[in-house]
């Protein structure tokens, strides 16, 4: 709301010629609106739907367990079309819309092609991946006998088709996440995430006061792959700009519209792309939108955290890590990437009706008494002692 509101004014782009008085007018970004308000606040609450799913429906281990496998199976299917991309070049999407979704000299890497089918860059394929790969860790981890076999040569699959998704980032993750979900206790797992989930949170803070050592950064990304370094380098370029334009609204930014993006003073042409998801609503919203989105993110992982703290491991569900994990790898490719999807916001969700259900374990066995009991007849409790049963 009062993004909406500080943002009445229209943005003019206009072109003077030297000192004579005729002025070419060359474009506009209009203003909020009232009417806004409403648009923005309905667009929130449906970004927020899978999160009120995952943390009814799926804060159990039996729900975290069918994510878990769903993803496995999701994944191992939607590889078909992927192999296909890998092969021939992406034209899946061209093929049935009719349309290429991104800029094709983006899914060309090492000589080779990477593989979207209908998602909107290379990039969110192989992190969907990456969570299909980690999901499997863990099932193959809890599972014996046939299943055990079978998960393993899923796993095997995914991570082999991971690696042809040539995207370095996800396949850090994988290496480094995978042996601390096999062989890592609930409780370190936990503490690492929560760590991740501390940089997430105090990342732009750090760029806003230029503590990050990006010269470092860089050399390390030219020592690997010079085209490597020419990527993050251009990401980085594009934030300082962001960076400068968010700098002059920092508390509720700019709004919708474009109007967070650096455009050219006389012709209104935009002249940066963000990248990562946290300058996106930073410039978008200022410091209360990134606040509020990023500390809904990681508010599971504390509270998680805090939950289980002083709990025996054999009392905790086995399946969580890999949604804790799967959140935080997130956080952390957000840094760079804008590759917050719904997914992500489930599995927040289920993260903290677990985390609720650890603190009031008799919590669902109350909901539902509470739904029989509004389904007798002649329940005379009045809605104030009904609802003081949750």
């Amino acid at each position: 709301m009062p993004t909406v509101l500080t943002n009445r004014d229209t943005l003019i782009f206009e072109t003077v010629q030297n000192a004579a008085p005729t002025v070419f007018f060359n474009g506009a970004v209009p203003g909020l609106r009232l009417i806004d308000l409403g648009s923005v606040v309905v667009n929130q609450l449906i970004v927020l739907i899978p999160f009120f799913v995952g943390r009814r429906f799926f804060a159990s281990p039996q729900g975290q367990r069918e994510i878990a496998i769903a993803l496995v199976i999701a994944a191992i299917f939607y590889s078909i079309p992927g192999f296909v991309e890998i092969r021939l070049s992406p034209q899946v999407n061209t093929w049935v819309y009719g349309f290429f979704q991104h800029d094709f000299s983006q899914t060309i890497r090492q000589g080779g092609y990477r593989p979207l089918v209908f998602l909107e860059h290379p990039l969110w394929y192989a992190l969907f991946v990456t969570y299909a790969v980690l999901s499997a860790a863990i099932l193959m981890k809890m599972s014996k006998d046939k299943q055990q076999v079978r998960y393993g040569f899923a796993l095997l699959y995914l991570f082999g088709f991971l690696f042809l998704c040539k995207s370095l980032a996800t396949q850090i993750y994988v290496l480094c996440f995978i042996p601390i979900l096999l062989w890592s206790p609930i409780k370190t797992q936990l503490r690492i995430c929560v760590i991740l989930g501390v940089i997430a949170i105090v990342y732009p803070m750090l760029r806003n006061f230029e503590v990050i050592p990006l010269d470092a950064i860089m050399a390390q990304a030219e020592a690997y792959s010079a085209e490597r370094a020419q990527s993050l380098g251009y990401r980085l370029d594009n934030e300082e700009l962001m960076l400068a334009r968010a700098a002059e609204k920092p508390l509720f930014g700019w709004g919708g519209w474009g109007r967070n993006l650096v455009r050219d003073i006389q012709t209104g042409e935009i002249i940066s792309i963000p990248d990562g998801r946290w300058i996106i609503v930073f410039g978008t919203f200022g410091w209360f939108g990134y606040i509020a989105e990023i500390g809904l993110l990681t508010l599971p992982l504390f509270y998680l955290w805090q939950q289980m703290r002083h709990r025996d491991v054999e009392d905790v569900s086995p399946y969580i890590g890999v949604l804790v994990i799967v959140l935080s790898v997130t956080l952390l490719d957000m840094l760079l990437n804008a590759t917050l999807i719904p997914f992500t916001w489930l599995c927040a969700g289920a993260i903290l009706g677990y985390a609720e259900q650890l603190k009031y374990p008799n919590l669902d066995e109350q909901r539902r008494k509470l739904f029989q009991g509004n389904l007798a007849i002649g329940d005379t409790r009045t809605p104030k002692e009904q609802r003081s049963v949750m």
